[in-house]
């Protein structure tokens, strides 16, 4: 059965918490006396703070900086398959992944404040010295070109304001720098700040960039990597090791010179770190999909039932019910058969589901996603043909009246229709008289099913259809019992996984649950399964069924072990289908053109898409026990 996903604990945000106090890295590195320094900085900082008083009367409309008690980031959401393996990731305009101090390395926390702000845990959100030198700098340059902000004041610029250069955004800046300080700790700052701050290629925060640039935990990173890290936020695009090595380095050496004269790493340290080499990985904020047909469909499941924000914001942890093994099969599957009649059909679809859970194990929408991303598996609306006489022939059974021993008269029949008769035809247009029914369905009459469809009523056999999940509208017309009416794959493979497990029914779903970052149930598709059909009138339609792999229209079918199933072709070649199972999974196959011309004649289910069930069903079913279906004799019969 299932594996529920149990996100990482390292992408779930919590509320902020107090890491071990980083003040005791930071150490007096100038020549002047600790007292002569702390009196010289308590008097600039008295002065500077009593004319940012002042000037703070000019900014009554300042954010409340409060509000960042219940600020949540935005984050990115995961898919992954059934056992954990991480299918796409989405996010909006920032990829972000959520950690606290606990989860960060020593090295980076120190390599950052080394660099943007070494007195972060001395000053009170604002360094007089670093303004009063920016000040200098600009008034001397005429316009304003260095910024001498703290990491408190950056992370108020980056939440609350533009990033304009001007002397009122600065002051701006420092009120509510000095505002944040009063209310959050030094340690709860400097958390928001290394989640909050961007370090090139889409990646903000600390825990996507490492995990882009070197494929690991934030919490693991070594000294030359967070110096490397740390270097990038001046100018993360122009530092990236994906563009320019040899900057990077440079940049590198930088930080590591700092965090030397500091004392926070010994001289043998830095250049240890300094020689070592960058093991970078790969830009991974704009990948692909590794599955994007189930993908898709997840994310459009997921918009509708939660909205667009949610899903691309809200740091979700999804768990798709697909086996990307099976997956991958079935997609390697759609590709060699569709090579191979390719001259014949331009397009396949594949829909594999557990009967026992209802729950979708693959599925592949089209020969090629990158050429067409329309998903034939769910979008697609194709008329089943013969693969719908299941339905009819269950209908039947179900009433007490038909056994599959029972006889049916293939013979000639004309019916109303309308100002003119209706008048079925067989395949080969001939007539094989009384037949048992077993046999009828079988080698796949036309006669028996539509005179079984009016025995047995249409509205009888749609509310069937409507009981197994199929949606899709449904004529009540005599031809219905011959599959005049348009299915999809998906509708077609969830109702005979019904079949396959003697009437229990669940709804068919992507996904089997979804939290937030933090671990917070959003939606739990356990399944819930109804018997919805009669034990003995599924078993024994199931019992005809391998009568049609074993003998009938379906033995290119035939896989080994007990299966049972149905070809489907359309009159006009439009449409050729196999759909099977076996107890552990049900398989449709669709083959056909987008521009529904016909296929070549004499194309049908059983010569076409019957060997694309077999192929794929070999593969998915190699490590599966052989499991024998339930016999009608073991039911009660109607």
């Amino acid at each position: 059965m299932s594996t529920t996903l149990r996100p990482n604990s390292r992408s779930q945000p919590r509320p902020l918490r107090r890491s071990p106090n980083l003040l005791k890295y930071v150490q007096d590195v100038g020549q002047v006396s600790a007292a002569a320094l702390l009196g010289t900085t308590m008097i600039a900082s008295s002065v500077l703070a009593g004319g940012l008083v002042g000037l703070a009367i000019s900014f009554r409309n300042l954010p409340d900086v409060r509000v960042l008690r219940n600020y949540v980031p935005s984050e990115t959401s995961y898919i992954y398959d059934i056992n954990g393996t991480l299918l796409y990731s989405l996010h909006d305009e920032a990829n972000r992944e959520v950690v606290d101090t606990s989860e960060i390395s020593p090295h980076l926390k120190r390599a950052v404040l080394a660099v943007e702000d070494s007195y972060f845990y001395s000053h009170n959100g604002i360094n007089p010295s670093s303004v009063g030198r920016a000040m200098l700098a600009n008034v001397e340059a005429g316009s304003t070109v260095e910024g001498g902000s703290t990491i408190t004041m950056q992370l108020v610029k980056n939440l609350f304001l533009t990033p304009e250069r001007a002397i009122s955004r600065k002051v701006a800046e420092a009120v509510l720098a000095l505002r944040l300080e009063q209310i959050f700790s030094k340690d709860e700052i400097l958390e928001m700040y290394l989640n909050q701050v961007y370090w090139g290629h889409n990646n903000y925060g600390v825990e996507t960039a490492a995990q882009s640039y070197f494929n690991k935990s934030a919490k693991d990173l070594s000294l030359p990597e967070a110096a490397m890290m740390a270097g990038l936020i001046q100018a993360p695009e122009s530092y990236s090791p994906f563009y320019n090595y040899q900057s990077t380095k440079q940049r590198q050496a930088i930080v590591l010179n700092r965090m030397r004269q500091l004392g926070w790493i010994t001289p043998d340290e830095e250049a240890a770190a300094r020689d070592a080499p960058l093991l970078v990985g790969e830009i991974k904020s704009f990948r692909s999909s590794i599955s994007p047909y189930i993908t898709e469909a997840t994310v459009q499941e997921l918009k509708q039932r939660f909205g667009n924000d949610a899903v691309v914001k809200g740091g979700m942890r999804v768990q798709t019910t697909v086996d990307l093994g099976m997956q991958q099969m079935a997609e390697a599957t759609v590709q060699r058969h569709n090579a191979r009649i390719r001259n014949v059909a331009d397009q396949m679809a594949l829909v594999a589901i557990d009967p026992r859970t209802h729950f979708v194990k693959a599925m592949v929408g089209g020969v090629n996603y990158q050429e067409s991303q329309f998903n034939r598996a769910i979008q697609a609306y194709r008329q089943p043909g013969s693969a719908f006489k299941p339905f009819v022939y269950y209908t039947a059974f179900a009433t007490g009246r038909y056994t599959p021993a029972s006889s049916i008269a293939d013979t000639p029949v004309s019916y109303p229709d309308g100002y003119r008769y209706y008048s079925p035809r067989n395949y080969d247009g001939s007539f094989m008289g009384n037949i048992p029914i077993r046999t009828a369905l079988e080698v796949s009459r036309n006669v028996p099913a539509v005179k079984l469809g009016q025995a047995v009523g249409i509205n009888q056999i749609i509310e069937l259809c409507r009981t197994l999940g199929i949606t899709s509208p449904m004529p009540a017309v005599t031809s219905l019992p011959l599959g005049a009416v348009d299915l999809t794959p998906m509708e077609m493979a969830g109702a005979y996984a019904t079949f396959a497990s003697n009437g229990w029914y669940s709804k068919p779903t992507f996904i089997v649950q979804v939290t937030d970052s933090s671990g917070n149930v959003l939606l739990d598709n356990t399944p819930q399964p109804q018997l919805v059909l009669d034990p003995w009138a599924a078993a024994s339609l199931t019992d005809v069924l391998q009568g049609v792999i074993a003998r009938g229209t379906g033995r290119a079918a035939q896989i080994g072990r007990p299966a049972a199933g149905k070809t489907g072709t359309t009159d006009s070649q439009r449409d050729v289908w196999f759909v099977g199972y076996v107890p552990q999974l049900a398989t449709a196959v669709w083959i056909g053109n987008d521009d529904y011309s016909p296929m070549r004649s004499g194309a049908t289910g059983g010569t076409y898409a019957a060997p694309v069930w077999q192929d794929f069903m070999r593969q998915a079913l190699v490590d599966v026990p052989v499991e024998n279906f339930r016999r009608p004799s073991e039911f009660v019969q109607p």
